[in-house]
């Protein structure tokens, strides 16, 4: 294997995880748009969880594609292309599959829209094969996890910004009385959307990106698949990408119950941004290992910033119109974050042990309460699921050498998970209720803080301590 790495150089990562922010943007607006789908096109709650299904199946098959193209052609698709050109193309995709949302609305067939949905989140399935891997090797693979969770508090600034911005666009000012979401409102959106993704396109194509390649002959036999960390990790990214979507995702539902609030679809906004916000909260928290800070300096910035991303937060939804008056509490719920970051040491596997732990409790107190106390409860699983992706991603690939690339395909792949888990929720609750169908939630944080002990003793086996290494880069 022969690699072009460059040092940690800050310049090039800022430039790659631009990206980061519309995939946040547009997933979390799903959250939004759902509870419209199923408004306007009279659907019941399963048939609304297809907006997902669509979205996160293209990540399936886009994935599958490369897989299987380099196991045909028995080469990396991606070498010969380039990392950079991937995620162009890939936003070339989206661009056309939001230009397409646009005569699918107006022609009325919801099959159309999932359509679109479809095709933008193919673009986002080679865009996030090329910039995962790409973020990891801009440095020391052992430190991969906190550059990922910079990346993420990036995508995560999106998905906090995404369910307020669409709300507005869809609903208007909530402190004027809102309005009735119409088609045209719906277009503007997706025309926005088109816009951000050319720009995104230029900003890539005119930067100067290192090359990173591994030269690699695809060889015959189970390649990547033979690692079990890999094997393990697809399930983990399966299950956690589907329960961080199926959480939001069916949340609408829940708060339309009047035990719940009884809000309306326009009055939902604060609460699906505060779950996305949670993801950024988290993310921005892990991600001060990514910079050279002194000691007392980090542990200050672990209180303060998640207290300063939880007030941009309320500020959002202020500046949005909504009211905030029964957000307050959930500075708890931060505060228990902040010990479990302190308590973990920014060590990846414990972190994805106790954050998966925390995460299953969190929606056990949801499942046995009910008013505003569940809802916080369920929210903070946006607390615990903002660290898993970038602390599962780098375990599954570890040791992996030149099938990295193989690897990288595999997990991309298994964001399918969003396209399961959330309707298979949306099934249950349909036949029996909707606070009922959050034990998905409590059985997918079980199995990833059971991955976390297994995926360690596996790489330790390989002689690979990952917290060990990670915690002597610190």
């Amino acid at each position: 294997m022969t690699e072009t790495r460059p040092g940690s150089s800050m310049g090039p990562l800022i430039t790659i995880i631009t990206v980061f922010f519309f995939w946040g943007f547009v997933a979390a607006s799903n959250g939004i748009f759902i509870p419209f789908c199923k408004a306007h096109f009279n659907l019941n709650q399963l048939q609304s969880q297809l907006v997902d299904t669509a979205f996160y199946a293209a990540y399936f098959i886009g994935s599958l594609i490369l897989w299987a193209s380099s196991r045909i052609l028995r080469m990396d698709l991606l070498n010969k292309i380039g990392y950079r050109n991937g995620i162009i193309y890939g936003l070339a995709i989206s661009t056309l599959g939001a230009l397409s949302m646009i005569p699918a609305l107006n022609s009325g067939s919801f099959n159309l829209i999932l359509g679109a949905f479809f095709i933008i989140a193919l673009g986002f399935s080679l865009q996030q094969t090329s910039a995962q891997p790409f973020v990891i090797a801009l440095g020391n693979p052992e430190s991969g996890a906190h550059r990922l969770n910079l990346a993420g508090g990036v995508n995560s600034f999106g998905t906090l910004l995404g369910p307020i911005l669409v709300s507005f666009v869809l609903f208007g000012n909530l402190q004027t009385g809102g309005a009735e979401a119409t088609l045209s409102n719906v277009d503007t959106v997706y025309y926005i959307l088109a816009a951000v993704f050319v720009a995104a396109m230029l900003l890539l194509g005119f930067s100067k990106l290192p090359a990173i390649r591994h030269e690699e002959n695809i060889e015959s036999g189970l390649g990547a698949l033979k690692f079990p960390q890999l094997r393990w990790g697809m399930l983990a990214i399966f299950i956690y990408v589907g329960v961080e979507v199926s959480i939001q995702s069916n949340l609408g539902a829940l708060l339309k119950l009047p035990e719940f609030g009884g809000y309306t679809e326009a009055e939902m906004s604060p609460f699906i941004s505060l779950y996305w916000g949670s993801l950024m909260i988290g993310r921005w928290t892990a991600a001060l290992s990514a910079f050279k800070l002194k000691d007392l300096t980090r542990k200050f910035l672990q209180v303060a910033l998640p207290f300063i991303a939880f007030g941009l937060v309320l500020l959002a939804n202020v500046l949005r119109g909504s009211s905030i008056d029964h957000l307050g509490m959930y500075a708890i719920c931060v505060a228990l974050m902040i010990i479990a970051f302190r308590f973990t040491n920014e060590k990846p596997v414990q972190m994805l042990k106790v954050f998966s732990m925390m995460g299953m409790t969190a929606m056990i107190i949801g499942m046995l309460t009910t008013g505003m106390i569940s809802v916080m409860a369920f929210i903070s699983g946006g607390l615990f699921c903002s660290i898993l992706w970038p602390c599962i991603f780098p375990l599954s690939i570890a040791g992996l050498g030149k099938y990295t690339s193989q690897g990288s395909a595999l997990l991309i792949m298994m964001i399918l998970g969003g396209a399961i888990i959330p309707p298979l929720q949306g099934y249950i609750a349909d036949i029996s209720d909707i606070h009922t169908s959050y034990w998905v939630t409590v059985i997918c944080f079980a199995y990833l803080a059971w991955y976390a002990v297994k995926t360690n003793s596996l790489l330790k086996k390989q002689g690979i301590d990952f917290d060990k290494t990670v915690a002597g880069q610190n």
